[in-house]
């Protein structure tokens, strides 16, 4: 092997764009978790965690980072599987994914995450080691029934706490990250399959690339992604929570905006204009005279609350409905 090359025997530029792209997703996820704590503590109105848009982004992440997995397992193992290693990694993230679970528990107990992103990488990184020597139309069969299984195998029988991060249950589970094995497995699946076409072309990132300058901080994220992961949610949250305390947000300020917004969403129903906006009036008003608007304006609605919530909806819209 000649010196200056990784050890995997790829050109530099190859894993350059691995840690690339993962510095790239790093980076979009920190976007998304500081909006998400913006929301959160109401400094912005912004629908982070249900409209179309940020739910798009949020997928585009996490498929961004499911991929490089299945990337990653086969370029780590293409000279064997490196036991001690591959252990050692996995008990890192399995050990990493119990303290997002045990944090989250105490956090946000009506919403902890007992199924997130680092929980389906440990379980992806032992499924998909069936996978790397299999053929190659195999696996991607394989990704594409993870696809389809949850249109056609889901049901109740997978309501159930031990079966639901299989990703077949009938009804979401109330979590802010859940990433259940079925479809995502299927990205894995096909980051496998991408990997080992990848590894037959001759030179697919070839010499355009290596004469690219590539900002360091992005590759240095990509190379420690998991403990950014870890840290940059307790360090943004608590960024925010300190500037909320001292600046506090003045969250009725917020109404027009939620009127604004809910009236949107409503016209996408097709109902009459003038109908959502007296909906939607009236859901602000009431939620603000039943003592739990700042906790809708930072989406973080208990329970008892939610349930409270969709029943003013409905009796504001029945109010709203001319005689």
């Amino acid at each position: 092997m000649k010196a200056g090359l990784p050890a995997t025997g790829l050109p530099a530029p190859r894993l350059l764009l691995i840690d690339l792209t993962r510095g790239i997703a790093v980076l979009a996820m920190v976007v998304y978790h500081l909006s998400w704590d913006l929301r959160y503590f109401g400094f912005i109105t912004a629908d982070v965690e249900d409209s179309l848009g940020w739910r798009t982004f949020a997928r585009l992440i996490a498929a961004s980072f499911l991929f490089i997995v299945g990337i990653s397992l086969v370029l780590s193992t293409r000279k064997g599987l490196d036991l001690p290693r591959f252990l050692r990694r996995l008990g890192i993230i399995v050990a990493a994914a119990a303290g997002i679970t045990l944090v989250t528990w105490f956090v946000f107990p009506d919403a902890f995450i007992f199924f997130g992103i680092l929980h389906h990488i440990a379980v992806a990184s032992v499924l998909g080691l069936l996978f790397l020597n299999l053929p190659i139309l195999v696996v991607v069969g394989a990704a594409v029934l993870c696809f389809l299984a949850p249109s056609f195998l889901a049901g109740s029988a997978f309501d159930s706490p031990a079966l639901i991060w299989l990703g077949l249950s009938s009804t979401l589970p109330r979590t802010n990250d859940f990433v259940p094995v079925l479809p995502w497995f299927g990205v894995v699946l096909a980051g496998i399959v991408g990997a080992r076409l990848w590894l037959r072309a001759p030179n697919p990132a070839g010499p355009p690339f290596s004469h690219v300058r590539v900002p360091w901080p992005l590759l240095w994220a990509g190379r420690h992604s998991l403990l950014i992961y870890l840290a940059h949610q307790p360090m943004l949250f608590g960024l925010v929570f300190l500037v909320a305390y001292v600046f506090p947000p003045s969250l009725l300020e917020l109404e027009p905006q939620f009127i604004e917004d809910c009236t949107t969403s409503c016209l996408d129903s097709e109902v009459d204009l003038e109908i959502c906006r007296k909906t939607c009036a009236c859901m602000a008003e009431r939620s603000q005279a039943e003592g739990f608007w700042n906790d809708l304006m930072r989406q973080a609605l208990s329970a008892d609350e939610e349930q409270r919530y969709f029943a003013i909806v409905d009796e504001c819209r029945a109010a709203a409905e001319p005689p």
